[in-house]
C-alpha cells in the first residue's frame, strides 16, 4: 500500500483484518518493511492489523537529500503522520535497529498514542549515552556509526563490487532473497545515501525521558552493534510495565534470524498489555530509575 501524508508518499507492507488492533512496524538500517515479513503474517493470523512502511529515505516518494532532513524529530513526526493517514488514534509500535531508536522517541513523545512498545535489538537512547560515555566495549562497538557519518564515500564503498559491503552486512543470517531485494532498493539512485542521512542528520534536538508505557526489549547475545552494558542498562530507563528478553547466539538481524520466537514474543507482550492504559506525560518518574 502508499500512505500519503505532508512529508511525501510512504510505501507499505500491511496485512490483517481492517478493523483489527493496529500494529506498527518499523524497520532498520540497511533494511526495508520487508524485514518484518514472518511476524507480519504471524500477527495478522492472529487477528492484528499491521502495517511495515518503508520510512524516510527508503520509501522513494519520501526521500529529501538534507541530511538535516533526517532528524530524530522529523522520523517521529512521520510516525504520527503514518497513523494518523491511517485513522489510528492509538496503536502499538514495534521498532528495530534505527527504527527501534525512533521506536524509543516515539513512545516518549507521544504516550498517549502509543499503546504498548516493543523494540528489538537497539537499547533505549538514554541508556545507549550512558554506556558510550562508561564502557569501552560499546564505544568499541558503535564506532562504525562515526566512519558511515564521516566519510563522503561510505556510498561508493558499500555499493562497490556488487554491493559486497552491503552484502556482507547480511551474509549468514538473512535469507538471500530479502538480502537481494535490500541490495536492490539501496542501489536505486539516491537511496544510500538517504538512509545513511539518518546517521548524518546530527544530535537530537532534545533529550529523551524516562518511558511510561508497557515495553518489550529483545536483545542478543550475538549483537554486533549493541553490547549487554546498554541492554541491561535500559531498564533504568523504563517506568512502565517492563519485559526483558535474550536470545542467545543470535546476531543483530533477530527479526529474520529468529522469526518464530520473536513473533510468539511480540504476541505474547501485545496479549499481555491489550487493555493498557497509558498515564498521563504529567506522570512522577521514580528517580530510582534514571
Amino acid at each position: 500500500m502508499s500512505i500519503s501524508t505532508d512529508a511525501g508518499v510512504f510505501d507499505a507492507i500491511a496485512a490483517g483484518p481492517a478493523g483489527g488492533r493496529p500494529v506498527l512496524l518499523l524497520h532498520g538500517f540497511p533494511q526495508t518493511g520487508l524485514v518484518w515479513r514472518r511476524q507480519i503474517e504471524a500477527l495478522a493470523a492472529q487477528g492484528y492489523r499491521v502495517v511495515a512502511p518503508d520510512q524516510r529515505g527508503y520509501s522513494p516518494g519520501a526521500r529529501p537529500q538534507r541530511p538535516e532532513d533526517y532528524r530524530i524529530s522529523h522520523l517521529v513526526d512521520d510516525v504520527v503522520a503514518i497513523t494518523e493517514e491511517l485513522g489510528w488514534a492509538t496503536f502499538d509500535l514495534v521498532g528495530h535497529d534505527w527504527g527501534g531508536a525512533v521506536a524509543w522517541w516515539t513512545a516518549d513523545a507521544h504516550p498517549g498514542r502509543v499503546r504498548t512498545l516493543a523494540v528489538v535489538s537497539t537499547p533505549h537512547p538514554g541508556a545507549l549515552a550512558t554506556t558510550l560515555r562508561t564502557d569501552e566495549d560499546q564505544r568499541s562497538r558503535s564506532h562504525y556509526m562515526i566512519d558511515w557519518r564521516e566519510t563522503p564515500t561510505t556510498e561508493e564503498r558499500m555499493l562497490a563490487h556488487d554491493a559486497q559491503q552491503l552484502r556482507d552486512f547480511y551474509a549468514g543470517t538473512v535469507p538471500q532473497d530479502s538480502a537481494d531485494a535490500y541490495v536492490r532498493h539501496l542501489s536505486q539512485p539516491g537511496a544510500l545515501t538517504a538512509a545513511l542521512n539518518w546517521y548524518r542528520a546530527g544530535r537530537p534536538d532534545g533529550a529523551i525521558g524516562v518511558i511510561d508505557v508497557p515495553t518489550l526489549y529483545v536483545w542478543s547475545t550475538d549483537d554486533s552493534a549493541f553490547g549487554p552494558a546498554a541492554a541491561q542498562e535500559t531498564e533504568r530507563w523504563v517506568n512502565g510495565p517492563y519485559r526483558f528478553e535474550i536470545l542467545q547466539g543470535v546476531s543483530h538481524w533477530i527479526p529474520e534470524e529468529a522469526p518464530e520466537p520473536l513473533s510468539h514474543l511480540l504476541l505474547d507482550h501485545l496479549r499481555a498489555h491489550g487493555e493498557y492504559s497509558t498515564r498521563s506525560e504529567n506522570a512522577v518518574v521514580d528517580p530510582q530509575k534514571r
